[in-house]
């Protein structure tokens, strides 16, 4: 039972809170049963497993049989040391260090979603998450964009990032040999004059989804054509997330098979 918050497996995982942390060590601390949970059910094991056994729920003590049954061996904390590594206001007990997935990017992608400058982990994790709801083959971080692994925003992605290949881009000329070039690209824009719907998205396209307050960066822009969701009422535009998942479903719609036949 570790009994102190100093003890050194609990320094190294909560290093891993810190996203210098996380990519000097290759490895993201998750915690919460459902959270930890999708990942496991994701194909990934973890590298080391913490529990208090006082904050089990049955669905965390479930979680830990099954985990010690695939050959890992956890760690047992108390209460208040378990406390020192959650970020959540009500612990669940059961958090574990996991290797940073490396899933391999796609050579011919079909839809893709880059996020361009979008800081709230909320709207990146959620636009994750849509992104491989409507079948997605990947996700770019581009410059200025909150990282993938922090806590929030995997909480938001509901632990897509592990399924589907994301990747972290220091700059636009990091994201560009990524891109096929018979891929086009459309930026969301509250302002522009092609609406999305117009769009045919059947052949290779990427989605670029920017920050709301600042808009599309001067790089997206000179790449990009700029299409706008229609609004009916007074409101100027939508939350990010929001209209990124608009417009992938109507990306994911066209491909159905049945598209043809429904016009």
């Amino acid at each position: 039972m570790i009994t102190s918050s100093a003890n050194p497996a609990i320094k190294e995982a909560r290093r891993l809170a810190t996203r210098k942390g996380r990519y000097a060590a290759g490895q993201v601390f998750v915690e919460g049963v459902r959270l930890a949970t999708d990942i496991w059910r994701s194909g990934a094991l973890p590298e080391r497993l913490f529990y208090a056994p006082d904050l089990l729920s049955p669905e965390g003590r479930q979680l830990l049989a099954e985990l010690e049954a695939a050959g890992c061996r956890p760690l047992a904390c108390t209460a208040t040391v378990f406390a020192s590594l959650s970020e959540t206001t009500t612990p669940q007990g059961i958090g574990a260090i996991w290797p940073l997935p490396q899933l391999p990017w796609p050579a011919q992608p079909s839809l893709l979603l880059i996020l361009d400058g979008v800081s709230d982990p909320g709207n990146a994790g959620t636009l994750v998450r849509s992104a491989e709801a409507a079948g997605c083959d990947g996700v770019l971080f581009a410059p200025g964009t909150v990282d993938p692994f922090n806590e929030k925003t995997l909480r938001a992605g509901m632990s897509a990032q592990f399924r589907l290949p994301t990747r972290v881009c220091a700059s636009w000329s990091e994201v560009e040999p990524l891109l096929p070039p018979t891929l086009h690209c459309f930026v969301a824009d509250a302002h522009a004059q092609r609406a999305y719907t117009a769009v045919d998205w059947r052949p290779p396209a990427a989605l670029v989804v920017c920050n709301e307050a600042h808009g599309a960066s001067s790089e997206a822009s000179r790449r990009c054509t700029p299409v706008t969701i229609p609004m009916l009422g007074a409101g100027e535009s939508l939350n990010a997330a929001i209209a990124g998942a608009v417009i992938l479903f109507e990306a994911a719609r066209q491909r159905r098979p049945d598209f043809h036949n429904s016009k």
